[in-house]
């Protein structure tokens, strides 16, 4: 066990202060992942998250619990996950370890068993001494115990390394999910909408299958921000990933694309699919009140934008994406809060 010496103390002590003191200045939730994060910033550890929040700080900008998440998820989640990761390993290394010098000590006492056992044998066939007969019979006796022993501790090593593994098991499943989700919605983040979206498309090229690819962004997210401030930005972006993720089923599969922009995959759905589940996605998301907490009061609701566009043999993710990106800024221009399809590639 390490301890700490008087003077890191007093500096934990003073950085701990520091990040509290900030939490309430911002006006932000005291988190674990906040307090962190602002730790962090006033220890100086991380180059990267000083760099990024200066930055934020000199733009003017607020800072608020959605941006401390984008920055905690930039910079600090996945080295948590890349931590557990690496003492999961060193810890299955380790039971790996155990059981096999426990293994390798049994061999020895089975090698040993053996031989006590071939020397009882020989005494029994080569002598009528009682003396020497009970001599044979005790060694027997004692080697036997001794294997039992060695067996017994084999299983028990063998029943707490697979509680071991169960455990990393699950922890490792929970670092991967953590990995892969969005903090502040709960849905898939980018890179695991990047892997399922190379999945799906690859699945489609390979089996001539189609599937169609929603691009969503919330109409006038900045204006609702600054007229009601982030934290109400924030319940924003939760109450659609919510919706978003209520009214979809089956294989489909929705994630956060960044800032107040969605994305959805739709197997097996070709265009005509596609749009109606838009129109289902818009009116669901514009029939929910924003309601702010603290009063009670109905501060409006919110439209969604959607672009769509349906997989045709396209030979890089990307151009799929861009199709997308195209028809969303189509329904954007032609007045928000409607449903755009790309048009058809093919000749």
């Amino acid at each position: 066990m390490s301890f700490l010496t008087s003077k890191e103390k007093e500096l934990t002590a003073e950085l701990s202060s520091k990040a509290i003191a900030r939490i309430k200045k911002e006006d932000i939730l005291p988190t674990p992942e906040n307090y962190e994060l602002w730790f962090v910033y006033y220890a100086r550890s991380i180059p990267e998250v000083v760099r990024v929040i200066d930055a934020i700080v000199d733009s003017g900008q607020v800072i608020t619990d959605y941006i401390c998440n984008e920055i905690y998820s930039r910079f600090l989640s996945d080295l948590r996950n890349e931590e557990t990761v690496r003492n999961s390993g060193e810890q299955v290394q380790s039971a790996i370890e155990t059981v096999t010098n426990a293994v390798q000590d049994v061999k020895q006492a089975t090698q040993k068993y053996g031989e006590a056992l071939s020397q009882v044998n020989n005494k029994i066939s080569n002598t009528k001494d009682s003396g020497e007969l009970n001599a044979a019979m005790k060694l027997a006796a004692d080697s036997t115990n001794v294997m039992i022993r060695q067996n017994d501790h084999l299983a028990e090593m063998l029943v707490q390394s697979n509680s071991a593994m169960e455990e990393l098991k699950r922890d490792l499943e929970h670092v991967r999910r953590e990995a892969m989700t969005d903090g502040l919605t709960g849905l898939a983040n980018r890179k695991a909408f990047d892997s399922e979206f190379d999945r799906v498309m690859h699945m489609a090229s390979q089996n001539k299958t189609l599937f169609t690819l929603l691009m969503l962004d919330i109409d006038h997210f900045k204006s609702f921000n600054d007229n009601f401030g982030h934290q109400v930005g924030d319940q924003v972006l939760r109450l659609v990933a919510r919706t978003l993720k209520d009214s979809i089923k089956g294989k489909d599969f929705a994630a956060r694309y960044g800032g107040e922009e969605f994305a959805i995959i739709l197997p097996d759905t070709d265009l005509i699919g596609a749009v109606s589940v838009g129109n289902t996605l818009r009116k669901a998301v514009a029939s929910k009140d924003v309601i702010n907490r603290s009063t009670g009061k109905v501060l409006g609701r919110i439209t969604m934008s959607v672009g769509i566009a349906e997989y045709e043999n396209d030979k890089m993710p990307e151009d799929l994406i861009e199709r997308a990106d195209k028809a969303l800024y189509t329904a954007k221009h032609n007045g928000r809060n409607q449903v755009a399809a790309a048009p058809s590639t093919k000749k």
